[in-house]
Formats: C-alpha cells, structure tokens, sequence
C-alpha cells in the first residue's frame, strides 16, 4: 500500500490533528492509500531521547531519527506539521509535565555535576530549539502561496494599520563586532573531519571534531561580548530618551544556543543596576537571565531577600524605557520569555501595525526594534524606511514573493548546532583540518563564538531549483548575498560557478544585498509584480513570515515544499507562532481557531507526489479535488473564526469533507461511485454537523495537559459530532 507520513506535533496543531487526519484516512483509504502517524512532538522528543529511565511501558521508538533515515529515500512522502522549537523554560515545563503523568525521567540538570548528569543534559539539550526541521530537511525549500490564496487574499484583503511618515520607530543593530562582523569563512578541500580548538594561556582544548566534505562552505566567527554589552546599554538609553518602546527581536528557539545568551545580556542591560548589587546571588539560585525575566521573577519568592530584588526590577522597570509588551493584560513583557518573542513573527506583525507595539496599558506606540546582529537587521529596517515613505502595504494588490531557501543537510543551521560555545576565557580559537589551520577567531571571556557548515550539494540543488522555479513562474529570481559578509562571498563565489551550467537563458536572475535585494523587491510588491527570493536559511526563515504576512495577514497560508535530494517529497505546513493562544482558548472554551489550510495544501501536494512515485492515479484525482474543495471552503468564507460560538477548526474540516466528497462524486464513473454514496451523506447531514460541532463550544474541554495530554481527552474535544463521526469512520474501515 501506497503511504504517507503525517506528524504529530504540538499545541494547536496537534489539537486540529485530532480532527482532521481521521477525515484525511477515510478519503486516502479510498485510493489504497495508508496515512501513518508519527510522533515528533516536544514530550514524544523527550521520552525517546530518555526511554532507557523509563520502564518498557512508557519507552517510545525515536520517530524523529526514523523520519530522518526515511527522507533520504525515493519513498519519503512527510507531511510536518509546525512544532515546538523549545527554549529552556519550555523543556522544563514539559518534561515537569511527564513526570506529573508519572514518566520517571531525570530532572534537568543545571548545573550537570556527574558524568551521568552531563549525559542527560546532552540528550535534553539535543530536544530543545529547532531540533526537528535540521534532521528532516533532507531538501531545499520552495515556498509560495498558492494561487487561490493569493486570490483570495486579494478579493478579501485582511487589515493593515497606516503608517506615519514621521513615525520614530527604527531598527537597532550592531555596526562592529557581531557575528557580521567578525566572520571568516573558508572552502573545504577533501572529506575527512576538521577540529575547533580553543588555545587560551593554559593551553589548548578542542571544542568539537566535526565531520566535513569536500567542497563544502565552512565559516568560523564570534560575537564580541564587551562590544554586545554596550550596543546594549547604549539602546536602552536611547529608548528612555527618545520615548519610545523597547523591543528586542531574537530567535531563541532555530538559534538555540546563542541567541538565549544574547537575550540574557539585553535583561541583564535593562536592569543594570539589580544585576549588579544582585547578579552573583541570582546565579546561585540558579536565576539566569538567560531564561528571560519571568523565570528569575517566578524565582524570587525563594530566595531569602527575595523581595528586596524584585522591588530593585520593579524600580528599575519604572525608571527605565517603557518595555514593549507580549501581553499587556498579563504583565508579560518583551524580555519575560526568550521563546516569546521570534523576530521572525515579530518584526512583521510590528510593521503590518503601523511601526507599532504594546505598552503596559495596552495602547500602541513606536519602538526601537533591537536586533543586535547586523548579519540581516537591515532587511527589516529597509522596509520600515519604506512603509515610513510611501505608507503600508495594501494586500489587495501587492505583488508576492515565493522563496527558495537553501537548507538542506543542516545548512546554516547558526547558533541552533553543536558549533557554538560561549567562551570561557581570553585566547584564540582555531579550525584545524589534518594540522592545518584553515580559521582563526580571536575572542575574549564571555564572547559567543560559533561555526557553521554548509555543504556542496545542497548549494548546488539550491541554485537549480530557483532557476526552475524561476523558469516555471516566469518571476526574477534574486539572490540575497551580502558582499561585506565573508560566507556570502564564499557562496557567491559558488552561484556564479553553478550558474553557468544551468540553461537561464530569458531569465532575470540577480544577486543583491539582502538591503538591496529588499528595496528592489519592495519596489516590484507595490506595483503589483512578483519577485522570488533565493537565499540561505536563517532568511529563509524570517522571509518566509515577512511577506507572507504582508500579503496574506499570516504565513500559515503558504505552501512548502521541500524536494528531497534522493527523490523525495517533504510537505511543511504552516507557521504555529499564535499556537500557545489557540491551545488556551481551546481548553477553556471548546473553540479552536487554528487553520489548517497549510495543512490541506501540503496534503494536495503529497498525494500528487505519491501518484508520480507510486503510480496510483487515484491520488492524483484526490489531490485535484481536494485543490478544487479548499478553493470553495475560502469562497464560501468556512474557514474557522476566532470568536466563541462561531464555527471554528472542527466545522473547516467538516466542510472540507463536504466540499472535498462532493469534488470526487463529479470525477471519472470510477472514482464518483466510489465516493458518491459519501458526498450524499455529508451534504444532507451538513446541518446537523454543524449544530452538533456548536453545540459542544462554550465549557471546558476536559483536556488536561499542555505538552502530552491524554489522547481520548483530545479526541472527545476535537470530534464531537457523532454524525460526522460515523461517516467518517465508515471511510476509513
């Protein structure tokens, strides 16, 4: 039987899971067609990676590692669904979860003390940030929105806030001494294995030993502590003396071991002065900014002067700038949570309100947008410049921006890998390949230094596929590379070559600075032209929110494909940035607001993967109709509304059942006959699913759990009509 892998993953996702995938197996059953369940969330992460603590019941299979082997086969077909990427505060709080169910799994340790405590700290550290996307991306990535949605967004363009041309929000970043800066990059002659040592005054230690291949890009670079500290200071001061907010953007889950010690120094800079007089008292409790104020905050009360501390934050806080909010209503601020706030999501939800964010009273103001790395800060400010001269994007006729992103093979994976370390004391640090010292960084105590690979061949696919995809969409295609960056010049150095043995004659084809590259893109959007973005992966990251939320209000609606270099399909589905909210509104109210059109789009793509690999025809006709059905449930307005009492997740699949049956009852006698006796069922049940869906919104759910809730709990919440139950179980027997 033809197969296809769909993930378990987390929070809302997970939720509409519940409901979607047995609607999902009745249609795929019809076209021999088995849809297998794999469990890559953040508990099933933790349980595998610790199953020998556990006893035989509660071991778990490592799916993750499974998936990994599985994409790169000619067989993968992966629909993933948006997962947790956790921080510390977030792995802590699932694995207390687990042991609350009775999961006997270890503490994490913080401090390790042992041999054994530094074992299980690697296996949890191994969990947290962007552990799944590097192990599955076996391809480079194309992104797009789909022709439909941008239709659709068109005729029905979501809200933009105007812009002020005298509006003081900008962005803040670094000009000397960040990762930018300092870097030095080099090409790997030869396969074999390369070592990161550290020589200080007391001789030297290697940091890591690290596999590499010939040809491949391999970058060594740091980011200067002391310099960090005072771009740090010096913004704080600017916030409080131009008045307005203070806003930091990090990535602190892809960026997983950087980017939480940099927010550790933007809290520490907010609040020089508690730090200072209580810094030294605060680690020894274990306190650290690292994991964002809220968790030193919650700390406190432990602590014998613990009240004296936090009147020191709360003098500070009032003194200080005023501090952009994540939720005013809850006191959650900016630098509660590194988690909290992903520069990627933030940034252009910022822009599309008008350069603004929330104070503490819940009103909006302007902000300086702190992001210290230059290496990409300036993409953001180039279009803040622009919205300031010529007002905000209008969704009813900009242009779109598809990207091809080069991530295969953990390509520019940065600060979310085993290559960066935060330096202990004064020296240099060396990459070495067989005695040769290919890199040099010089760094002091507390510089972050770190190392990033990216190999040949995803380079090489990555420069075919945007010429493809230039080629099929007839857009430009523009590299974003950066000149003053040395990893940039190293990868233009391969475009240029890998160019030249592609046929782009007729294409459009340009390499820019990410700040040109912006401008120019931006330029094409308001006359309403199209513009594909080629670049690495941390802009693929954050291009992939800007735009599509721009032009769609959310990047939730665009299709990802990932074409996997053995042969391969892996189909992404969307952005779970808002997850945490809909999760709450889900268990207190019965209402989920999650939608799952990545989900539906993704879907059409695997089964059209799977008809080309496993020659079954009637997977392309499934793929067809579900295209056809998902246009109708955007036409006819059903996909879910955010207010409780409104049909919500649950009622968009039920019509896309409806939709979808009624597709397939119009195709070729074979199929119709397969699928009429559905169609008519659905149809005239319509009502009733839906009342029945109503019906059980407005009380708790009864789920209990965030991070590894009881699977039946989950299944009553998320299938509560027992109309649409039966027809959809008759499907899939």
């Amino acid at each position: 039987m033809a197969r296809i892998i769909y993930t378990h993953t987390d929070e809302a996702p997970m939720l509409a899971t519940a409901s979607l995938l047995p609607i999902i197996e009745g249609f795929t059953a019809q076209a021999g067609i088995d849809v297998e369940l794999r469990d890559i969330s953040l508990a099933g992460r933790i349980i595998a990676a610790l199953s020998d603590f556990l006893p035989a019941g509660q071991r778990q299979s490592d799916a993750l590692a499974e998936l990994g082997e599985l994409a790169k086969t000619p067989e993968a077909n992966i629909i993933k669904l948006p997962n947790i990427s956790a921080s510390i505060p977030q792995l802590k709080a699932a694995i207390a979860e687990l042991q609350a169910e009775g999961y006997a799994l270890p503490d994490y340790p913080e401090p390790p003390a042992t041999d054994e405590e530094r074992e299980i700290r690697a296996r949890y550290d191994a969990v947290k940030g962007s552990a799944v996307n590097p192990v599955l991306r076996e391809g480079n990535s194309d992104r797009r929105a789909p022709q439909a949605v941008k239709n659709f967004a068109k005729a029905h363009p979501h809200s933009m806030k105007p812009w002020s041309a005298d509006s003081r929000t900008r962005v803040a970043t670094m000009d000397a001494g960040d990762f930018r800066a300092n870097e030095v990059s080099t090409v790997i002659s030869g396969d074999g294995a390369v070592q990161i040592v550290f020589v200080g005054a007391g001789g030297e230690r290697v940091l890591r030993e690290v596999p590499v291949t010939d040809g491949e890009v391999f970058d060594a670079t740091k980011m200067d502590a002391a310099a960090l500290q005072e771009f740090l200071a010096g913004t704080v001061a600017e916030a409080k003396d131009t008045g307005v907010l203070y806003s930091l953007h990090m990535k602190a889950t892809m960026m997983k071991v950087s980017d939480p010690i940099i927010f550790g120094h933007a809290v520490a800079a907010f609040f020089p002065q508690t730090f200072a007089a209580y810094g030294k008292a605060l680690a020894d409790a274990g306190l650290s900014p690292n994991d964002g104020l809220g968790s030193v905050l919650a700390g406190l009360d432990a602590l014998k002067n613990g009240s004296e501390i936090r009147a020191s934050f709360e003098r500070e806080m009032a003194e200080g700038p005023g501090l952009s909010m994540v939720n005013s209503d809850r006191g959650i601020t900016n630098l509660h949570v590194p988690s909290d706030v992903i520069v990627d999501a933030s940034m252009p939800a910022m822009i599309r309100n008008g350069g603004k964010a929330w104070d503490k009273d819940g009103n909006t103001a302007d902000t300086l947008a702190v992001i210290p790395d230059s290496s990409y800060a300036g993409a953001y400010e180039a279009v803040i410049e622009d919205c300031k001269a010529n007002g905000a994007f209008d969704p009813a006729t900009m242009g779109t921006v598809p990207n091809v992103g080069l991530m295969a093979q953990k390509a520019e994976e940065y600060g979310s890998h085993d290559k960066t370390f935060e330096i202990a004391e004064a020296g240099h640090v060396e990459v070495r390949k067989d005695g040769e010292v290919l890199l040099r960084v010089e760094v002091g105590a507390g510089d972050i230094y770190r190392s990033c690979q990216t190999k040949d061949a995803p380079i090489r696919d990555w420069v075919s596929l945007a010429v493809r995809r230039a080629r099929l969409s007839g857009m430009p295609a523009v590299f974003w590379l950066d000149p003053e960056r040395a990893h940039d010049r190293t990868i233009r150095a391969k475009v240029d070559a890998y160019l030249l043995e592609e046929d782009t004659t007729g294409l459009d084809i340009r390499v820019l600075s990410p700040i040109e590259a912006t401008r120019f893109t931006l330029e094409r959007i308001r006359k309403g032209e199209d513009t594909i973005s080629v670049t690495g992966n941390v802009l693929r990251d954050y291009l992939t929110d800007l735009f599509p939320i721009m032009e769609l209000g959310t990047s939730a609606k665009m299709l990802s494909v990932v074409p996997l270099m053995a042969g391969g399909g892996l189909f992404e589905t969307g952005a779970g940035g808002s997850a945490p909210k809909h999760v709450e509104q889900l268990i207190n109210e019965m209402h989920l607001r999650w939608d799952s059109l990545g989900e539906f789009l993704a879907l059409a793509e695997s089964l059209r993967q799977l008809s080309r690999f496993a020659n079954n025809p009637r997977a392309a006709v499934l793929a067809d109709a579900l295209d056809r059905a998902t246009e109708t449930l955007l036409n006819e307005g059903r996909s879910p509304q955010y207010k409780t009492g409104t049909p919500d997740t649950r009622s968009s699949h039920a019509w896309l059942a409806i939709y979808w049956a009624d597709e397939l009852a119009k195709a070729d006698d074979d199929v119709a006959a397969t699928f009429a006796p559905f169609a008519r069922q659905l149809a005239e049940n319509a009502e009733t699913i839906e009342a029945e869906l109503l019906a059980s919104q407005g009380q708790h759910s009864g789920i209990e759990g965030y991070y590894h809730p009881d699977k039946a709990q989950v299944e009553a919440a998320m299938r509560p009509s027992a109309t649409l139950n039966a027809i959809i179980d008759a499907m899939r027997k």
